[in-house]
């Protein structure tokens, strides 16, 4: 559920802020780009009806993973958990600017950002500024630890379109519950730090939204993060649902808010997600994910990159990879059973909102 925050001090430079937001998304919609989405979009649905895969375009957005690496320890978070199988490490900006050139014609959006803190990655704030340099929409995710008043300043100097900061809670006690290791005050801080920055420069980017994962100990919560936005001035406030991954032995943390809630709780006591799971998945058709190493995976709920469907190095093209008969073979288990698809079972996609 996406809040917008407009503070009550300046609001007319708050609106100004989304309609610059909104009209900065229309710029990038070029020719290509628009008829690459068409392809798309109907490829798509003419797969999820005839239950049978045709893939048509490219990537219209992509998330690329600048590290592994993060300071904090979130118990539903592989990077938090130090629990990968796979190699720790940071992208390097030859790979990423590699990746880049191949796919930016018809590439809109970039989630720069997968597991991990961003700014751990030295030269995270550079590669921003190459992907602008090919008009992409890029936005990334912190846990703002780092948004010091210099790092505040380059952010707003790389063109960044738009920053996620994670604040789980409205006082220490309750942030610390799941961001563990985590300052509020460094949060709020760096909060304060780029809107600063942003002010300063005269820019409108980037769009600063403030992510609240609800959980049933912070729920209560609310009420004090929505007045603290305002107040703070964020341009946005998004309540998100938490993921758990094993949420049969963890549902005492499931909100009893039931639109907050991912899982449902029966009678006997079973968690099961509120979700159909039917063979479809847009994802699969418009978007990937790239790890740090150039490992390409199927989506966001990939986290531990265990359907590796390519690897992005030497002479080996991303486009390669995005119409191998493997990926293709993927496309068509998602038509023909996704529940089956362990990935897949704490997926938003088609998740039931009431």
């Amino acid at each position: 559920m996406l809040q917008f925050g407009i503070s009550n001090l300046n609001k007319e430079k708050s609106l100004k802020i989304h309609f610059r937001f909104y009209l900065n998304l229309l710029f990038l919609l070029t020719p290509i780009r628009i008829w690459n989405y068409i392809l798309l979009f109907f490829s798509f649905h003419i797969s999820k009806t005839l239950k049978k895969n045709l893939h048509l375009g490219s990537p219209f957005a992509i998330s690329i993973e600048p590290t592994t690496s993060c300071n904090l320890r979130c118990p539903e978070c592989p990077s938090g958990l130090r629990s990968f199988t796979r190699p720790t490490g940071m992208m390097e900006k030859d790979l990423f600017e590699n990746i880049i050139m191949q796919i930016h014609k018809k590439l809109a959006f970039l989630t720069f950002y997968f597991q991990g803190e961003p700014y751990l990655n030295p030269n995270f704030l550079e590669m921003v500024k190459f992907a602008k340099s090919k008009n992409i929409f890029v936005s990334t995710s912190t846990n703002a630890h780092y948004l010091t008043e210099v790092e505040a300043l380059k952010t707003v100097e790389s063109g960044l379109d738009k920053l996620i900061i994670s604040i789980d809670g409205s006082d220490q006690d309750s942030y610390q519950k799941y961001r563990i290791g985590g300052n509020l005050n460094k949060v709020i801080t760096g909060t304060k730090n780029i809107l600063e920055a942003r002010n300063k420069s005269n820019q409108h980017k980037p769009f600063i939204e403030w992510q609240f994962i609800v959980f049933a100990h912070n729920e209560h919560q609310i009420p004090e993060i929505q007045k603290m936005a305002r107040e703070i001035g964020v341009d946005a406030l998004e309540l998100k649902s938490a993921q758990l991954y094993d949420a049969q032995t963890k549902k005492e943390q499931i909100t009893n808010i039931e639109k907050y809630a991912r899982y449902q709780i029966g009678k006997n006591g079973e968690v099961k997600i509120k979700n159909d799971f039917l063979n479809h998945c847009w994802r699969m058709w418009q978007s990937c994910v790239i790890t740090w190493d150039g490992s390409l995976v199927p989506c966001c709920f990939d986290k531990d990159a265990s359907h590796v469907l390519g690897k992005i190095e030497g002479k080996n093209s991303f486009y390669a990879i995005w119409k191998s008969a493997s990926y293709q073979q993927f496309r068509s288990n998602i038509l023909q059973s996704r529940a089956k698809i362990e990935i897949c079972k704490n997926c938003t996609e088609g998740l039931k909102k009431k």
